[in-house]
């Protein structure tokens, strides 16, 4: 954006935050968002810990689910919530403090214009990105993946940090409830025919993020979860 966000596209652009015993960092990554975008929802997905109560004392917006079900169907809940409530413009953001708001608006950048409907966070555009080795390889391998079963020439297929506008929400349905739901937006932006483009972003790998990833073979697990929501739909 050549100026400042809007007043009326800041309201507009509502914050979606799956998080899961996220206690620890959950009021961090509030606070620092709300700075420049007060509408944040996050998603309770039956965390054992106080996560709800800290993001709602930080200033969140606060569904919960019952039980854990898995980030995809935590984000299918807060598209829902955000349609519902008027969003104009979505953004999907981790709770674990990897991602920074500041980035926030220039991935919305491409969608305010109305060039785009979808513009997904890569860590590969620019050089010098500090992404340990292995995360690397299992990271390239999934982009051959996605290019050859969706057909998206995609540098990053699995960063969780992107921008839907309110069309591109509505059209995206998640089935797969756990972090097969990556994939799942990617084929569905090309069924649907939705205007996307990649945008540079930066990714902070902490002790704690690195703690929460997915090992190898939890990376297997989506894979196997991801052809089985495709086999049956």
């Amino acid at each position: 954006m050549s100026e400042p966000p809007t007043p009326a596209l800041r309201a507009s652009t509502f914050i979606v935050i799956a998080a899961y015993n996220e206690e620890r960092t959950i009021g961090r990554v509030v606070r620092d968002v709300r700075r420049g975008w007060p509408r944040v929802v996050v998603v309770d997905d039956g965390s054992t810990d106080g996560s709800a109560a800290v993001a709602r004392e930080a200033g969140a917006e606060v569904v919960s689910h019952a039980v854990n079900r898995g980030q995809g169907a935590a984000l299918q809940t807060g598209f829902a919530y955000c349609l519902t409530a008027g969003a104009r413009f979505l953004v999907t953001f981790d709770a674990d403090g990897q991602h920074s708001s500041d980035e926030i608006e220039r991935l919305l950048a491409p969608l305010a214009s109305g060039e785009y409907d979808v513009a997904l966070g890569s860590r590969f555009l620019e050089p010098g990105a500090r992404v340990p080795e292995l995360r690397r390889l299992l990271l390239k391998g999934a982009v051959v993946f996605t290019r050859i079963v969706s057909g998206l020439q995609l540098t990053d297929t699995h960063n969780g940090f992107r921008a839907l506008s309110r069309r591109a929400a509505r059209c995206i349905e998640l089935r797969a409830d756990r972090m097969a739901h990556a994939s799942e937006i990617l084929d569905q932006i090309s069924s649907h025919r939705l205007a996307w483009i990649e945008v540079p972003v930066h990714i902070r790998y902490t002790r704690h993020s690195r703690a929460k990833g997915q090992s190898n073979l939890d990376a297997f697990r989506v894979l196997v979860d991801y052809l089985l929501s495709r086999i049956f739909p």
